[in-house]
């Protein structure tokens, strides 16, 4: 079993890679529901890869092996190169809130908070009086610096959306998991937001997200479609600029 796993300077190797990757849920009385069977992929450095599929395909489930907010029923799951499979509770936060911001649809901010202590979140066990600073940084970047103070239900949705990204990214992952980033926006604001999210992979971020958007798809470099927990389809994309 994999007792460290760090970041590795051959991009030759792919950053993510699933190896006959299953998932079943147990709902009592010997009822077995299979939510991803045997899936096997590879995701690239630097990649935007996005996830289509209707309700219960898979995608969802996909995206939460791979924040580690689930495990596999069976299967590898290489990340730098080095199986963490079999890591357990304790290391697999330390590597969550190393390597991974996530960014959802409805924003997951605390209603009473400010945008700023929603972004300084992640940052709650960490040492150090910058905290503040970091997260001031962070929203000034993003276009929030006359925000900080405002609570969620003072901000647009799109704002709130910007917010969830500053605390994604406020301890410096490596990749950005994105569930339905621009579900809850107009067309507007969700372009605002996908412009946000493809600056940062131009940085060496890589994002993947799960969208049932086909315009929003365009975005990425690669788009995989799931039905009934499989990959039926993986398709490249002249992926638009802005």
């Amino acid at each position: 079993m994999a007792r460290n796993v760090k970041k590795k300077s051959n991009n030759k190797k792919p950053l993510i890679k699933l190896k006959n990757i299953s998932k079943v849920y147990k709902l009592g009385k010997g009822v077995k529901v299979p939510a991803l069977c045997n899936v096997s992929l590879e995701i690239k450095r630097g990649e935007i890869l996005a996830i289509m599929g209707q309700s219960g395909s898979g995608k969802s489930t996909l995206m939460n092996l791979l924040g580690f907010l689930d495990r596999p029923s069976g299967g590898e799951y290489l990340l730098h190169g080095e199986d963490v499979s079999g890591l357990n509770d304790n290391r697999l936060a330390h590597l969550r809130n190393r390597e991974i911001g996530f960014v959802f649809q409805s924003y997951n901010l605390l209603s009473r908070a400010s945008a700023i202590e929603n972004v300084e979140l992640p940052l709650v066990y960490a040492r150090g009086k910058d905290r503040r600073q970091k997260a001031v940084a962070m929203l000034t970047q993003l276009g929030l610096g006359q925000r900080l103070g405002h609570k969620p239900s003072e901000l647009s949705g799109g704002q709130q959306q910007r917010v969830a990204i500053a605390r994604a990214l406020i301890n410096n992952p490596s990749i950005i998991l994105a569930d339905e980033p621009t579900g809850n926006l107009d067309s507007k604001s969700g372009g605002e937001i996908m412009k946000i999210l493809t600056g940062l992979n131009k940085k060496g971020i890589t994002i993947i997200l799960v969208t049932h958007e086909e315009d929003i798809a365009a975005y990425a470099d690669r788009v995989i479609r799931f039905v009934d927990g499989k990959i039926i389809s993986t398709k490249s994309n002249r992926r638009q600029r802005h």
